[in-house]
């Protein structure tokens, strides 16, 4: 009986669990009553939500100025919380900030963040689980519904109650932290959950809702930290990607904003901010038409330009002589900026006309080791098609893509077939690549070569047949579709029959060169069964 006694009933245990709960809870933040508890089927209890987000309410703003909160169990970092949230920003740094305090200050300082320490690790773990949480479509959407009747608040510096509004209250929540935070984890923290709830459409239409939200997250662009602004370009990207973009565009649309974007763009030395800033660009550019007239006028009139040719001198550079992994995919976002902007009317000719953009790419299609940075590559080939098609004769001025003698440099046609292999499912890039192809086999005059200028033509398009034979042949039916549909507008592939009539050419001069040759020429470089059999291939596709 003595042991029975002893052990803690069912109803104790519960009381003991529900205190140890309510320990962290802040008296002015009252649990929700039963009749609020959501019957909701998600893989989360909504009402564990509705906690997490109760105990993001900001305390009063005097308890938390100098306060930095410093990382506790955010250690999941996928699009959600982050690892390197307390990594330094690399582009300038504010001497309005100081650590000193006087000594007279230093005891009250000590034990008011001792206090403070254990709720700001609270604030923090709970901030990062509905930053993860918020990736998900139905836990998003669940911080986002209408609650019933609630008696949430915050309290003031005059201990009066603010209430927020039952609807989107997690977006007034993280709202009234950015409002009053003098932290920047708080504020990155923040930033990646409305970042995450932007990638769904129903959240997304409340952040658009919330009165004042849009432009204190524009704000924020101000800010010198990387993360803060990483997860700032992250936000306004999606933003700019939804259906209500008008609304993001016409918030960026001021010169200072815009400068700010260009300025950071340009000045950071972080890879993942450079990426975020670019990627914000991107989508300007790949929103809708209204977005494109709002905003790119402007960023080209304030130097977009230039900052991008700069960024990709640099980032060319550093894949040159560093080859770091980490920059491939900064360089990728910068080549897709590019490639959307020589297409538009208003800055194509400024971006097409460009010297420094064609022998940077053209740079990029003799790079040797294409795996890493295939997809770069591919962009980069679309991008060269586009600049010869509103420029054809710059080719000419550019040394990395024609000898003295004004044939097409060897390595560069090369690199051109290297990458075909990357654009199976492109079949955009595949005629992009058979178009710039075309345009330099022209300029292979064959009839005034010496047979050993000749010969290494031909040594290139040999060693190069199985991905010629594959592409024709892996994507026959993609072909006749083409052809179907460019059929009605009299327009065939051209680009690709010119191309293969062009290697003809050259191989039908090289076999009549035969006699001429030595035999150990002809054995080294070019087989008769290889020669035939790229010739049979050319033929079949352009009958």
């Amino acid at each position: 009986m003595a042991a029975s006694e002893s052990t803690p009933t069912r109803e104790e245990e519960e009381e003991g669990e529900q205190l140890e709960e309510d320990r962290f809870v802040s008296s002015h933040h009252p649990s929700a009553p039963p009749d609020e508890l959501f019957d909701i089927s998600t893989t989360v209890d909504p009402s564990y939500v509705i906690s997490l987000i109760r105990k993001l309410l900001p305390v009063e703003p005097k308890n938390v100025d100098n306060t930095e909160i410093r990382g506790s169990n955010c250690n999941n970092e996928v699009v959600n919380s982050s690892n390197d949230s307390c990594k330094s920003m690399d582009i300038v740094d504010d001497p309005t900030k100081s650590d000193f305090r006087g000594e007279g200050d230093e005891d009250s300082h000590k034990e008011e963040n001792a206090r403070l320490s254990a709720g700001e690790e609270v604030w923090e773990e709970c901030g990062c689980v509905l930053w993860d949480l918020a990736a998900n479509q139905t836990h998003a959407e669940l911080m986002v519904l209408e609650l019933a009747p609630c008696l949430y608040g915050i309290l003031s510096e005059n201990n009066s109650t603010i209430c927020l509004s039952v609807q989107n209250f997690v977006l007034e929540v993280l709202l009234a932290n950015l409002m009053v935070t003098q932290s920047v984890r708080v504020t990155e923290i923040c930033l990646g959950i409305m970042g995450n709830l932007a990638c769904h459409e129903v959240p997304l239409k409340h952040i658009v809702s919330s009165n004042g939200l849009i432009a204190v997250i524009v704000d924020q662009l101000f800010l010198d930290d990387t993360q803060c602004l990483c997860e700032a370009f992250r936000l306004l990207s999606s933003g700019l990607q939804g259906g209500e973009c008008i609304k993001w565009a016409e918030a960026l649309q001021f010169e200072h904003i815009l400068s700010r974007i260009l300025w950071v763009m340009e000045n950071t030395l972080n890879p993942q901010l450079i990426e975020k800033s670019v990627g914000l660009l991107l989508s300007m550019l790949e929103s809708q038409k209204e977005v494109e007239h709002i905003l790119l006028s402007p960023l080209m009139k304030l130097g977009l330009a230039s900052v991008l040719v700069n960024l990709l001198t640099f980032e060319m550079s550093k894949l040159t002589n560093d080859r770091i992994p980490e920059r491939y995919p900064v360089l990728d976002v910068i080549l897709r900026a590019l490639e959307a902007l020589c297409v538009i009317d208003v800055c194509s000719q400024e971006i097409c006309s460009n010297k420094e953009i064609f022998r940077l790419v053209c740079d990029l299609i003799k790079f040797p080791d294409k795996v890493e940075v295939s997809t770069s590559c591919v962009t980069a080939g679309l991008l060269i098609a586009n600049i010869l098609s509103d420029v054809p004769d710059l080719a000419s001025s550019i040394s990395q893509v024609l000898t003295p003698q004004g044939y097409p440099d060897l390595p560069f046609l090369q690199g051109l077939f290297d990458i075909f292999p990357f654009t199976s499912d492109d079949s955009e890039a595949r005629c992009a690549l058979w178009n710039v192809i075309a345009r330099f086999l022209v300029r292979v005059r064959e009839d005034e070569m010496s047979a050993s200028n000749l010969r290494q033509y031909v040594f290139i398009l040999l060693s190069k047949s199985d991905v010629i034979e594959d592409d024709l042949f892996d994507h026959q039916f993609d072909e006749k579709k083409e052809n179907e549909s460019l059929a009605t507008s009299g327009r065939k592939s051209d680009a690709r029959t010119l191309a293969l009539r062009r290697i003809t050419s050259i191989l039908n001069k090289w076999n009549a060169l035969k006699d001429s040759c030595e035999k150990d020429m002809m054995e080294d470089y070019a087989t008769n069964e290889k020669i035939c059999r790229l010739l049979d291939i050319c033929h079949g596709h352009t009958m």
